[in-house]
Formats: structure tokens, sequence, C-alpha cells
């Protein structure tokens, strides 16, 4: 199994932080524009990329990713390009940790198989497929695993102690928290009931890192979650910045990061 993901997070640990996992949607506006973007995203200190492939029916997502799926598919964005931006990043970035974060549509249309060899080829360190459920996931979590590609799998509120077993059953790379019940946006939940949500999802996933994402906008909420969880994801912040400032938008992405890595460094983290 590729390491990358293991290795960041074993690093942020030894720094005694939470690693900022950040997150962009693949070819906004263009997918001429999104390598800017993810360089802009490293250079202000990102630890993890979730890159998003867009997708005509995002129903996770609230309206600042809704409209970047459209603005990419708009600019005719494919699968190919995708793979493309993930290749050349890997390039550009040998040891920073690529997810691809998406739909079932698009990965399985051509076969699980052929997915997940294009997405070891292309340098893809982890794959977030939002409406596969593990139970009813037969072909692409194995063909990932088969790949030595992660399969970071989606625990929720409702994920109770009868189910949280079948959803770590294959987990790796991480475990993504979504603290809302809700699409992503700037709903965020209470620190109280993500520090409980964490401290039960550690009682179980025993050295698989935690990570807490949807609404969180500021470096005082990054802070504040970082405090309990391995990993904070911030997503439709910075989807916001590239909507505002389309071409333009790397320095200010690079500024934005920089001001949640720089919270998270200076806020101690609970035992």
């Amino acid at each position: 199994m590729n390491d990358r993901l293991s290795a960041r997070f074993a690093a942020c640990k030894a720094q005694g932080r939470a690693a900022l996992v950040t997150f962009v949607t693949g070819g906004d506006p263009t997918p001429g524009d999104t390598a800017a973007v993810l360089d802009a995203l490293v250079a202000g200190g990102a630890d993890v990329i979730e890159l998003g492939m867009p997708f005509t029916d995002p129903m996770a997502d609230g309206s600042a990713i809704q409209l970047a799926n459209l603005r990419s598919l708009g600019s005719g964005t494919k699968t190919a390009d995708l793979f493309a931006i993930a290749t050349a990043f890997r390039q550009r970035h040998p040891d920073v940790p690529l997810v691809l974060m998406g739909y079932a549509n698009p990965m399985i249309r051509r076969g699980a198989d052929w997915f997940a060899a294009q997405a070891k080829a292309a340098g893809v360190d982890g794959i977030i497929c939002v409406d596969i459920p593990p139970e009813e996931d037969a072909e692409l979590g194995p063909a990932l695993d088969d790949a030595g590609v992660h399969m970071v799998r989606l625990a929720t509120p409702t994920t109770d102690a009868a189910r949280l077993p079948q959803v770590l059953d294959g987990a790796s790379g991480f475990l993504y928290y979504v603290s809302v019940a809700g699409i992503t946006g700037k709903q965020q939940a209470a620190t109280a009931s993500i520090e409980e949500a964490v401290a039960r999802l550690k009682a179980s996933a025993g050295d698989l890192p935690i990570v807490v994402g949807f609404g969180v906008r500021t470096p005082e909420q990054a802070a504040a979650i970082g405090r309990v969880a391995d990993g904070v994801v911030v997503g439709s912040a910075i989807v916001d910045i590239v909507g505002s400032h389309g071409n333009q938008a790397a320095p200010y992405v690079q500024a934005y990061v920089a001001s949640l890595r720089g919270a998270l460094e200076t806020r101690e983290k609970v035992a």
C-alpha cells in the first residue's frame, strides 16, 4: 500500500498538530487552471489534497461545490483530464498525498479495475467515493486495494456502533468523519459533539487517523477541531475563493491556506 498518507499523518503527529486536508474541484475554472491552484495549496501548507471529480449530480455538496462542478464540466473537464492533472501534480510534488474525491459513476463506468489502475498510474494515494456505502462495495474497494490505493471511508453522526465495524472494514489511509448530517458548506457541528464523535471513532479505529470535515471555514474552527482530530478538512471556503477569482485565484488560495496552517501549528493539541 502506498505510504505517503501514513507518512504524512505520522509527521504531523510528531509535530504535535493535526494535518491540514484541503479540497478543490478539478478543472475549476478550467483543467488548465487547476495546477496553479494545487501548487498554491502546497505552498500554503496543505498536508493532504483532495481533488474533486466534477459530477452532474453532486448530492452531498452545497452550492459552492455544485457551482464549481458546473464551471468545471462547462469547461469540458473529463475523467482523463483529472488523471492528467494528478499525474502532473505527482511529478511536481512527489511527497504530497493526493486523494481523488467524487461519486461512483465516473469511477466505475469503465470498470473498477480500470479506474484503480489509472489512479495508481497517476500517483493517486487514495479514493473517497461519496455514494458507494461499504455494504454495497463489492468492486471498487477490492480493486483499489489490489492496486495499492487507499479506500477512504466516510463516517457520519448517524454511524452507530452496530454499523461502524462495516465502515471500518477495508478502510485505509484515514477515516473521514462528516461532522454534520447534511451537505457541504457553512453548517458546522458543535465542538463538543465533534470531540465526542472523534473519541468514539478512535476507540474502534485503532491507528487509522480520524479526519473531520464539513463546515470548517475559519482558522479558529480549524484549530478547535485540530485539538482532538488527526486532521481537518477545508473545502467549500477554498472553492469559494476559486469561484470569486477564477484563474487569478492562486495567491488568494495560498494566503488563506497559510492562515489555516498557522492556526493548526499554534494551537496545542489535547492529549
